[in-house]
């Protein structure tokens, strides 16, 4: 009837007419407006706030008049007294309509709100969690009407909310009849929302309204770390963070050692699913002691990890991913019970398994898509997710290209002479006068450097005590910036270089960053095998990116992002002068953090998301890099500093390599890129 009060939702521009008296939340839910509530418009849990907006709205042909809404009324005022509520708010299950008006829905009244932003190029998270919470008034028992409790609560549920076909478990059963009498028959229901062949599930039950919230876990399963981020489902906010190393770790540093393991170990592999299984729990038992919470109450929880952590996470022998073609028993994104994989959370907590692209690229690099959207981009990104394996990506809108690259551990610090995990004392940060040859540094838990005034007391409680990751990247990058290296990766002798700090280390030259002998400390050196050890690595991450590139058809990059943690504390222009990455602009490399924790995240709190990357890598194009021809050569040419055959012109306009050769036997050593030692050394 025209006569009917018209009613217009913002930001969403939805508009209908509503009978005068209905209530703000009843038009919002016939439109299809995006407005929260846990109680179902009972008045208790002021998820439903709006904010109405009163004058002449030419844009929407409105003009709402004072009045337009019912008044203000007790329980507004109740709400209001106890919690307090905005100057302007209403609550949309009690303010009703009574003539025209223009209604703006806040953010944070939004079911699907957008809550966690990153950089600003990358998406926001739209809330949309697998579990959500329901008040629900449910039918006292009669003798005439013989139903179980269970039943009426289902029919609530329906009645209440349209959830139709909800199914629960035997737990459930143990605590509903207290729950529903201590309640008066009013209970909170966590509900799984389950999918297309999943019908939705009670995961939990209190009594009354339930104030409180449910969790999720997002877990990134590394080859070398474990990192967790504890996730409020109702808010989307990480309410607790932590990491553990990778019990695995003991059966090999790499990924094919472990497949090795399995091979030769009779019960090798489950072994290792047990490992780390039993990690898994004690991070969680850590994270929910961090957070204050009952570990029941994490009801959710998605997993990323590459296709041998996959395997050995699930209990699937990873005989076959050591061997071409290097086929996965199920490249698909899996739904399971926490309970399938002994994980200690809510008994029928859902874990949800990002899908695998390929063999060697798994749902790690899925993860990485996710949150960096490659195939969104207009330009053409390279995106590295730096780790014991590298996952790679290079693509654009046109189209996705993935491969994996064995970088080993060497880039965390291990296989390195003087190496350790990034903790406090490590060095971080390396400069060294071109000049002087002599260095200075930073160690992690101090911003004082090494030369300035203060730099003893800044490290009195940590010391110095290794170089970790990020450190020996930089150290080896200034060396060879400042002359004390040359191309081939050989460190030059004293009388070669000038420089008092090049001492004789067996039958080659290390550079000392740091004598802690008159202190009875450490003496810090980079020696000949901890730069092959670091050439290996960045050698394998070149050669999986430029092999991207020419299956691409390029010779350049617009821009590059480095995820993973660690990728997060490299240096782009030391990544650069070792030659980790192609040439690009230095302020188009950028760092997205651990874009697959990111990732895990998104697919956690927006079930849609997951639909969404299960397209995606249908889509993405793998690369095979251990069958691919070029890749031997391309990494021989990357063994160099930073490269043999590419000229690295970019770099050349923002630094100076200097042109010296430390190889008495030979060898041209001359050029941009350098050139390669004529025989093998250390």
């Amino acid at each position: 009837m025209t006569d009917e009060p018209l009613v217009v939702f913002t930001p969403s521009g939805k508009r209908g007419r509503f009978p005068a008296g209905t209530p703000i939340l009843t038009a919002a839910r016939q439109l299809g407006v995006d407005l929260d509530s846990v109680c179902g418009g009972r008045g208790i849990c002021s998820k439903c706030q709006i904010t109405p907006s009163y004058g002449e709205f030419s844009k929407h042909g409105v003009t709402a008049e004072e009045g337009a809404l019912s008044e203000w009324n007790k329980v507004e005022q109740r709400y209001k007294d106890k919690r307090g509520l905005i100057d302007g708010r209403r609550l949309g299950c009690q303010a009703t309509v009574q003539g025209d008006i223009v209604i703006d829905v806040p953010p944070e009244s939004q079911v699907h709100r957008q809550v966690v932003r990153k950089r600003a190029e990358a998406r926001d998270i739209t809330m949309n969690p697998s579990t959500r919470l329901f008040y629900v008034e449910v039918e006292e028992p009669d003798m005439h009407k013989p139903t179980g409790d269970m039943e009426r609560l289902i029919e609530a549920l329906d009645a209440q909310w349209d959830l139709k076909g909800v199914k629960t478990d035997l737990h459930i059963l143990h605590t509903l009849q207290p729950a529903l009498r201590r309640g008066g028959w009013k209970v909170t229901v966590a509900v799984h929302l389950g999918d297309e062949s999943h019908p939705p599930k009670i995961m939990h039950i209190w009594p009354g309204f339930y104030e409180g919230t449910v969790y999720g876990l997002a877990v990134d399963l590394g080859s070398t770390t474990i990192a967790a981020h504890l996730c409020d489902l109702k808010t989307g906010e990480v309410v607790a963070s932590s990491g553990i190393m990778n019990p695995q770790i003991r059966f090999g540093e790499d990924l094919m050692s472990r497949v090795s393991y399995s091979m030769m170990n009779k019960g090798g592999d489950q072994e290792m699913t047990r490992a780390v299984r039993e990690g898994m729990n004690a991070l969680f038992t850590q994270i929910a002691t961090e957070a204050e919470i009952d570990k029941t109450l994490i009801v959710d929880a998605v997993f990323v990890c590459n296709p041998v952590m996959h395997h050995l996470f699930l209990g699937i022998d990873p005989f076959e991913l050591g061997q071409a073609p290097f086929a996965l028993a199920t490249s698909n994104a899996l739904a399971l019970r926490a309970a399938e994989l002994e994980l200690n959370i809510h008994p029928a907590a859902r874990v949800y398994l990002l899908p695998c692209i390929a063999g060697h690229v798994g749902a790690d690099a899925a993860a990485v898509a996710l949150s960096e959207a490659p195939d969104k981009s207009e330009d053409l990104v390279l995106v590295v997710d730096v780790g014991t394996n590298a996952e790679i990506l290079l693509g654009n809108k046109e189209k996705v290209l993935a491969c994996s690259s064995p970088t080993g551990p060497a880039f965390e610090g291990a296989q390195i002479s003087s190496g350790q995990r990034a903790a406090p004392g490590a060095i971080e940060r390396v400069e060294i006068n071109p000049e002087t040859k002599e260095p200075r540094f930073r160690v992690i838990g101090s911003d004082v450097w090494s030369d300035e005034d203060g730099f003893a007391e800044a490290i009195a409680t940590t010391g110095i005590s290794g170089i970790c990751g990020s450190g020996i990247i930089e150290a080896i990058a200034e060396m060879r910036l400042a002359g004390v290296l040359d191309a081939s990766g050989l460190i030059g002798s004293a009388e070669q270089t000038g420089s008092a700090r090049c001492i004789q280390d067996g039958r080659t030259n290390a550079y000392m960053l740091w004598d802690g002998s008159a202190d009875g400390g450490p003496t810090i050196t980079v020696t000949n095998p901890d730069i092959r050890a670091i050439q290996m690595a960045k050698a394998a991450l070149y050669s999986g990116a430029r092999l991207l590139m020419d299956k691409f058809g390029v010779e350049t990059v617009d821009r590059v992002v480095l995820a993973g943690a660690f990728g997060a504390h490299i240096s782009a222009k030391h990544a650069m002068v070792l030659g980790m990455i192609p040439d690009c602009v230095l302020d188009k490399v950028t760092s997205a953090g651990n874009a697959a924790g990111t990732g895990a995240r998104i697919a956690l709190l927006n079930t849609e998301a997951r639909g969404e990357i299960e397209e995606t890598v249908r889509k993405i194009e793998k690369i095979e890099t251990a069958v691919e021809p070029r890749f031997q050569e391309h990494f021989v040419n990357a063994s160099a500093i930073p490269n043999s055959a590419e000229p690295f012109p970019i770099l050349g306009t923002v630094v100076t390599l200097p042109q010296v050769n430390f190889n008495t036997g030979g060898g041209d050593g001359e050029g941009a890129g350098g050139g390669r030692r004529r025989r093998r050394r250390g």
